[in-house]
């Protein structure tokens, strides 16, 4: 048996990695702000399920409380092979320049992207090797990890520190001679609302906000389904994964 957690689950590239498992007859745990019932129908269709665990990932008591509803589910399962962990969700904001970056706006752009992925990947890494299941991981990053941009550099260092805590990771579960295994995987520029955020930065926060209405307008964006089925292909073949390597998007198409 194969379960799944899969954040910011509600919409983006969270709904269509979803999507995918529960048509692959996967039931799917789903950690997000808000639901979107129609993954409860494609479940319905498929014969799994899907449960929606509304959460706030910036609060990190609420990132705690969700994680304990999952392991009391988790721990009452028989038959339990295998787990998949997508860590999802992120947020873009704040976009200005550094200086003018609030404390209490770094506090919550942390918590979402690096924080509340880690005490997910922890715990349930733990919880694996304590009922002999497999854990495949993966943490959603992005090419801003590796190239800056005027206006991003809390969204920049924050995908670049889970890069090098999937590699940390990644390194310590094979030195403890588990099964488990954790990887990064880079997106690309997809037709998400996240773009829409990018989109409507002003000049004087993100001078590069041009080139991305460019890519709207010439209709570069990827389609989020396209790059979902990728994503399920890597993380659904276990065998063939290369714990803690970054695997992209643009390898593939």
């Amino acid at each position: 048996m194969t379960i799944a957690i899969v954040t910011g689950a509600s919409k983006g590239l969270g709904k269509s990695v979803a999507k995918f498992l529960l048509e692959s007859n996967i039931d799917v745990f789903g950690v997000s702000r808000t639901n979107d019932e129609s993954l409860e129908e494609v479940a319905a269709q498929s014969g799994a399920t899907y449960t929606f665990f509304p959460t706030d990932l910036a609060n990190i008591e609420d990132v705690k409380k969700t994680m304990e509803q999952i392991k009391e589910k988790v721990y009452a399962m028989d038959g339990l092979s295998q787990m998949y962990v997508v860590n999802n969700a992120a947020v873009v904001e704040p976009i200005k320049k550094s200086l003018h970056i609030l404390p209490e706006e770094l506090m919550t752009h942390y918590h979402v992207n690096v924080v509340a992925p880690m005490i997910l990947m922890n715990e349930f890494l733990h919880v694996s090797m304590k009922r002999g299941f497999q854990l495949i991981g993966v943490n959603v990053t992005s090419g801003a990890a590796e190239s800056p941009y005027y206006g991003w550099s809390a969204y920049c260092s924050s995908k670049a520190s889970l890069n090098m805590y999937t590699k940390t990771v990644a390194l310590e579960q094979e030195k403890l001679g588990t099964s488990n295994k954790v990887f990064a995987f880079s997106p690309g520029k997809m037709d998400t609302e996240m773009q829409g955020v990018i989109r409507s930065t002003d000049y004087e926060h993100f001078v590069d906000v041009d080139t991305f209405k460019h890519y709207k307008q010439q209709n570069i964006l990827s389609d989020t389904e396209a790059v979902a089925s990728v994503l399920t292909d890597i993380l659904t073949d276990a065998a063939t994964i290369e714990n803690g390597k970054v695997y992209y998007v643009r390898d593939y198409f």
